[in-house]
């Protein structure tokens, strides 16, 4: 998933794998994923997406600085 947001592109495609959180089995429509990826340039997002009945229904990617990455790391 490639999305601009506030002028910075954030790529799943092209940015690597830092954390990743898997809540649920496959094909439950509750479960979802919580990605956390860092760009070439050092910015970090979260890429999100789960069942039908999950909090991410949808795809998203939200920008994180990352000074609140260890919160966020530890919250899981």
């Amino acid at each position: 998933m490639c999305k601009e947001i506030n002028g910075v592109a954030y790529d799943t495609a092209t940015s690597t794998i830092d954390k990743k959180f898997t809540y649920g089995a496959p094909g439950d429509p509750c479960g979802y994923e919580e990605t956390l990826y860092i760009t070439s340039d050092g910015r970090y997002f979260i890429y999100t997406y789960g069942g039908k009945k999950s909090k991410y229904p949808e795809e998203n990617v939200t920008p994180i600085e990352r000074d609140d990455v260890k919160s966020w790391i530890l919250s899981h």
